[in-house]
């Protein structure tokens, strides 16, 4: 076996970062992966494992996956600069990029192996209509209309989803949320000031913000729906004790309806592993 992993920038246009079937209009970026690793001939069927899923309109800074490229006998394994190339090479169409390709261990998996995820969710205030926003941002910022933010409430309510929880009112159902275990525990929710280039050059009084959120792993739509309640505690929408009610309800049906926050303000940019299975390698978008 011959097992990469790969550092993966994504766009938005996809149906989300999973396969999905042939017969579908919107391809994910898994799709994309695949195809350009099939053109580099390996004689093994290809399969490319993703870490982090990512739903359409969300974006991938850097996500990460492996694959297993075998050749044939007479030829050694590629090296990690030349696969970076080449599927780059069969990737230019799209806005796929392979940022980094590591060879590691044959028992590798990109998804198990990751010690922690973080995701960035950015916003902006201080606008009397979406339209206002530069389109230097356009799909990479929620707007919120005529908002004036408590900054120190939402710092607040950000404090409770800290440590270990029972997150099933974070998260939306789905097929899968029979076998998958509510029980999370968020390492950072840290909200501060953001930037953007439209804000130095256009001189708008936009105030932009971040909101971070780091764990081992999340629930379907878990980040989404904590930026949605925090936001929301900050426009008086909510109280601080809601979010401490909601989380300790536990069911996913108490989340208010509508209070999700859109994905076009979502940004995975990071996946870390520890230093015994990649070295000295730390995956950041930078």
């Amino acid at each position: 076996m011959n097992i990469y992993l790969l550092t993966i920038y994504a766009g938005t246009k996809y149906s989300g970062v999973m396969k999905t079937p042939a017969d579908q209009a919107v391809e994910g970026v898994e799709n994309h992966l695949e195809s350009a690793v099939r053109k580099l001939k390996p004689v093994n069927e290809v399969s490319v494992v993703i870490s982090s899923r990512t739903d359409s309109g969300v974006h991938a800074l850097c996500n990460s996956a492996h694959v297993d490229i075998q050749r044939r006998g007479d030829k050694p394994p590629l090296l990690e600069q030349d696969l970076q190339d080449a599927l780059n090479f069969h990737l230019k169409a799209e806005p796929i990029r392979i940022t980094r390709a590591y060879r590691v261990h044959d028992d590798f998996h990109a998804r198990y192996r990751a010690v922690s995820r973080t995701y960035v969710y950015r916003f902006a205030a201080g606008l009397r209509h979406h339209t206002e926003m530069p389109v230097t941002e356009k799909d990479l910022c929620w707007a919120l209309k005529d908002t004036r933010l408590n900054i120190d409430a939402m710092q607040e309510a950000s404090a409770l989803l800290l440590g270990t929880h029972d997150f099933s009112s974070f998260r939306a159902l789905s097929s899968e949320t029979p076998f998958k275990n509510p029980v999370k525990t968020l390492e950072k929710a840290q909200l501060e000031p953001g930037v953007s280039f439209s804000q130095r050059h256009f001189h708008r009084d936009i105030q932009f913000w971040e909101l971070t959120f780091q764990s081992r792993s999340f629930l379907y739509r878990q980040v989404r729906r904590m930026t949605g309640a925090l936001v929301a505690v900050g426009q008086g929408r909510l109280s601080v004790s809601q979010v401490q009610e909601l989380l300790e309800a536990r069911d996913s049906l108490a989340f208010p309806q509508n209070m999700t926050a859109p994905a076009h303000g979502l940004f995975l940019t990071r996946v870390q592993y520890r230093d015994t299975d990649l070295g000295a390698c730390m995956l950041t978008e930078q």
